[in-house]
């Protein structure tokens, strides 16, 4: 059955908006209709080649849906469900696996290499991040779909397979920001915005956003902002004006670029903790000294898919929804049809909004 998708013929060129062939389901595998697909600064890592993926592929790795159909030996899911996709499923057995560290996980991405469908003349398509949910339906291993929780609306919940798993695990499992602690939001994007809420959940007393744009200070305060610096060469030094001069407990960067990861880290305190989310090239590299590394005690840590399990972090941040704390709706910046993904791609180069969410 012929279904629209965003389809990246090769590393560095345009999407293109086509027809393909999806297969029935397999053993194992899901047919979903996508609901809605948010456009992540990672599906733009992929389309130029900072992260490698086989290609041609269909990308867009955060969605949601309803399972159309399953195939032999899915049982947690059945027609008419409504499911969030995981795009990094985890084998329960690797090394990794074995240490609970599931975001981590050796085989997660195998499924990119799999063809799992083809293009009207033929041509094998990969799922670019193990879901292809940049088109109107998908078929996946019955691992990457979760249960949408109670209370979360389907087109909302597209926004939980991503940027608010990856921000709010960020803030709770790698950073582990306490009560009363200072917090600085090195990006306003999606993700920025799911760390501002979280670290709002998590009681910060100050919370800073920063970025490059003006014009993304109501958002970042709508958020959770309590103050708001423009990214410029004396970032740092506005930051630790904000705190007495000591600088934030925690930095989360959610940006990726060489210049934003130094100056978190020069935005914390003595002791504090900055923490990378944004994935950045091979090109841009990070220095320190031996000497401030010794004097400034401070910790640099990765962050991958914010440390979470989804299985155990979705029903959370479920509760978080329901009760209010948690507003997805307002993380979504801009609701756009499946031709507007290459129109979001330069929005997100140019530094402009949140998230844009594909909504089918």
């Amino acid at each position: 059955m012929a279904v629209r998708a965003a389809v990246l013929p090769a590393v560095g060129s345009p999407l293109e908006i086509t027809g393909i062939d999806l297969p029935d389901p397999g053993p194992g595998q899901v047919r979903v209709r996508l609901a809605a697909a948010g456009v992540c600064h990672s599906d733009l890592s992929l389309s130029d080649g900072t992260m490698r993926v086989p290609v041609p592929a269909v990308l867009g790795h955060e969605g949601a849906g309803t399972v159309l159909a399953v195939g032999e030996g899915v049982t947690h899911v059945g027609p008419g469900d409504g499911v969030v996709l995981n795009w990094a499923p985890s084998c329960g057995s690797c090394h990794a696996c074995s240490l609970g560290e599931v975001w981590l996980c050796a085989s997660a991405l195998d499924g990119a290499a799999d063809v799992y469908a083809r293009t009207t003349d033929g041509t094998d398509l990969h799922p670019g991040l193990n879901v292809a949910a940049f088109a109107e339906e998908t078929v996946v291993s019955a691992a990457c779909v979760l249960p949408v929780p109670d209370g979360v609306p389907l087109t909302d919940a597209a926004l939980l397979g991503c940027a608010v798993l990856t921000g709010y695990g960020a803030v709770h499992h790698s950073a582990r920001v306490r009560p009363g602690e200072t917090v600085a939001v090195f990006g306003v994007g999606g993700v920025g915005l799911a760390a501002l809420q979280a670290a709002r959940i998590a009681g910060a007393s100050k919370i800073v956003a920063v970025d490059v744009s003006p014009d993304k200070e109501e958002l970042a305060r709508t958020a959770g902002a309590t103050d708001y610096v423009v990214a410029s060469d004396t970032t740092a030094r506005e930051i630790r004006g904000l705190t007495g001069r000591q600088g934030v407990d925690v930095a989360v960067e959610c940006v990726g670029r060489a210049v934003t990861i130094r100056t978190a880290w020069d935005s914390t305190r003595r002791g504090g903790r900055t923490t990378v989310v944004g994935i950045g090239g091979k090109d841009q590299q990070v220095t320190f000294n031996a000497l401030e590394i010794f004097h400034w005690g401070r910790t640099l840590s990765g962050c991958v898919y914010g440390n979470c399990d989804p299985a155990a972090d979705l029903p959370v941040l479920a509760e978080h929804v329901r009760a209010g704390r948690l507003d997805l709706s307002a993380m979504v910046t801009e609701r756009i049809s499946l031709e507007g993904i290459p129109a979001a791609f330069e929005n997100m180069l140019a530094g402009k909004g949140g998230r844009a969410l594909v909504v089918f």
